[in-house]
This record gives C-alpha cells, sequence and structure tokens, in this order.
C-alpha cells in the first residue's frame, strides 16, 4: 500500500480525494523505530505530526523515581503529536516504540500549508482532539470511583471495542495494564486469575478474550 493509499484509510484524512493524498504523501517522510528506542522526548520542541504505520507505540509520563505511568498505547492508523502543531508547545510526555516500528512523520509547516488547502483535515483533527479529551475524562473518571479490578475490566472492554473484536490480539502484558490504570502489577495477575477463574475472560497464547462481556461490563461500572 503507497504512502498516498494508507493516508486514505485513517480518520484524519479519509475525507479527502486522491490528489489531496498524493499532496499530503509528497510532503510526508517514513522513519522505522526499533522496540525500546524513544521517539519522542517530553519537553522536545513540538514541530511534527507522527502516524503508527506499523507497530505499537507507548505515550509515557516518567516520574523522578523512573516510574512509568501509561497513557495511551497507540497502532496502526493512530497518529500522535498534533497539539504541539497547534499550540507550538514542547512535548507533553515521552513516547517509546513497544515493538518494532514505522512512523509517517508530517513536519509543522508541511501540515498547515496542506491543511489550508484541504480545511476538511482541520476539522476532522478537531473531532479526533474531542474525541481524545472525552476518552481522558473517562480514564479520570475512573481512577477516581473505579476499584483495581473495574479499571481493569474497563480497560479490557475499551480496548476489545477499538479492536472491533471480542479478542485482544496485540499483546497486553500485566505490567502494561498495571501502568496504564496506576496499580501494582502484583494486583493486576490476582485480578486477571480471578477475572479467568471467573469466566469473565479467556487467555489463550497471550490473546485475551471477552467471555461474559455482561459480566465484565457490570465489573467496571461498578463504584467505589
Amino acid at each position: 500500500m503507497s504512502i498516498a493509499q494508507f493516508l486514505g484509510t485513517i480518520p484524519l484524512f479519509r475525507g479527502l480525494g486522491p490528489t489531496e493524498l498524493s499532496q499530503f504523501a509528497d510532503v510526508t517522510r517514513e522513519k522505522e523505530y526499533p522496540r525500546g528506542s524513544v521517539i519522542l522526548f517530553e519537553d522536545d520542541p513540538g514541530d511534527s505530526l507522527f502516524i503508527v504505520r506499523d507497530g505499537r507505540v507507548k505515550v509515557v509520563l516518567v516520574g523522578e523515581d523512573g516510574r512509568e505511568v501509561i497513557l495511551g498505547v497507540l497502532g496502526i492508523g493512530e497518529h500522535f503529536g498534533e497539539l504541539s502543531l497547534i499550540d507550538d508547545q514542547p512535548r507533553s510526555a515521552h513516547v517509546i516504540a513497544m515493538e518494532d516500528s514505522t512512523l509517517l512523520v508530517l513536519r509543522r509547516d508541511d501540515f498547515r500549508r496542506r491543511v489550508e488547502a484541504a480545511p476538511s483535515v482541520a476539522w476532522a483533527m478537531l473531532q479526533e482532539l474531542s474525541r481524545r479529551l472525552r476518552r481522558a475524562d473517562d480514564k479520570i473518571g475512573g481512577l477516581v470511583l473505579l476499584d483495581v479490578p473495574g479499571r481493569i475490566a474497563r480497560l479490557l472492554l475499551e480496548t476489545a471495542d477499538n479492536a472491533r473484536s471480542s479478542t485482544i490480539e496485540t499483546p497486553l502484558t500485566h505490567q502494561t495494564i498495571a501502568q496504564m490504570i496506576g496499580a501494582s502489577r502484583e494486583t493486576v495477575s490476582r485480578t486477571m486469575k480471578e477475572f479467568q477463574d471467573t469466566q469473565l475472560i479467556r487467555v489463550e497464547q497471550r490473546r485475551i478474550s471477552i467471555a461474559d462481556r455482561p459480566a465484565l461490563e457490570r465489573r467496571a461500572s461498578a463504584r467505589l
């Protein structure tokens, strides 16, 4: 699939025609990052939009003690860095490759010139920012109102919904879950075993399947 064709599959660019997609592709660079490499550091200058073409990356905050809090995991077709394109502020978090990844890079000046010629992209970006803000509100509410099993249940349901499947194919380790919901790995491991024992989920070859969605939804909505 060419870069132009790939861009056409992404919601941000889906409303564009072949000519406009080709114009965006002409100013897009492709870069590869090995697993574990830092793509962006917090406070780096924000001069580019990144789109995941292959692989997975995580957006993280790192505490002074080295502890990571994962703000999000992004896969193929998802993008990051748009905030800095809008407000010219430094990066607000680190971005690290979770596996070997290929990214498309659009520099700010090139992106802005193309958006001026294709305003529908700006509207699509506003819709995406609105969606992410709602997700952030939901996440904050979950951290405040849900116990650890409730947070895990919500994360599993959201991840499955994003994949449009009852099975989560991409590896989601207990450590990654812990860093995403603000819990210890040991607590996550105990809860995942409980979910398996009560047949809320199935785990086979690192793939997690939602076995009893109504029960998991009830667990995800239980308040402290």
